[in-house]
């Protein structure tokens, strides 16, 4: 651990790789070490999920194609949990579809890589997500889209350096979909995060705020997406 920042070191960050070919989990492990990160191997997804029952790991990297298990419905089952969301996962792939690619990062990945890949470019996106992710939990700020800024311990909102007023619910509903980017929210989930019980005028009272939040978000604003008949998430995708 730095002393002077709290900040964990390489060397205490616990990285798990889930990989069923056993040469690309080799080589994946074996540069995450060269840089002094501690790893955790695992060939399918049950392995993995008894591992989470006693550690938590910073970071994870994970295959789509396993042997027990579609690496989508992984990385949407870890980002919808309570215990796991915070974990920033690398989707790592043979999959190259645009299309896979947008569902990886809809779904909640950071990142998404696919094969062939640079061993010592795969090192470096994990160290940029996991250096993202201590900014954001040391300052309490969180950056999306370049232009949207959340300070969520001033409660304060700025859309290019420009601050933006907004009513507590606002600021309630904008930080919620934040903590779980690209995943979808109901009408009820967000009515329940504003603590009302108006369940009979939901729809109305909930379309009203994400209409003033992407109003005052002005430019910001189109981040904010309504998924028909689902509800709402934020995403930098069309």
């Amino acid at each position: 651990m730095d002393s002077k920042t709290n900040i964990p070191t390489s060397s205490e960050q616990i990285i798990a790789v889930i990989e069923d070919e056993s040469d690309i989990l080799d080589l994946v492990s074996l540069h995450l070490k060269k840089h002094n990160f501690k790893v955790r191997e695992f060939f399918d997804i049950t392995s993995f999920y008894r591992y989470l029952n006693s550690e938590i790991p910073d970071l994870i990297i994970l295959d789509l194609m396993l042997p027990d298990a579609d690496g989508m419905e992984v990385c949407k089952y870890l980002k919808n949990s309570d215990n796991y969301s915070h974990i920033p996962i690398i989707i790592l792939t043979a999959r190259s579809e645009e299309a896979e690619k947008v569902l990886g990062l809809e779904l909640g990945a950071d990142d998404y890589v696919t094969k062939p890949f640079s061993p010592r470019e795969l090192v470096a996106r994990v160290k940029a997500v996991l250096r993202r992710e201590r900014k954001e939990e040391q300052s309490g700020v969180v950056i999306f889209g370049n232009i949207l800024k959340v300070d969520l311990r001033k409660f304060e909102v700025f859309v290019n350096d420009v601050k933006v007023d907004l009513t507590p619910s606002e600021f309630k509903i904008l930080t919620l979909l934040l903590k779980r980017k690209g995943w979808v929210f109901s009408r009820e989930n967000i009515l329940d995060e504003l603590g009302s019980s108006e369940k009979g005028v939901l729809d109305r009272t909930v379309d009203v705020h994400i209409k003033n939040l992407r109003e005052k978000l002005g430019p910001a604003g189109v981040f904010i997406k309504n998924v028909r008949g689902v509800g709402y998430k934020i995403s930098e995708d069309g």
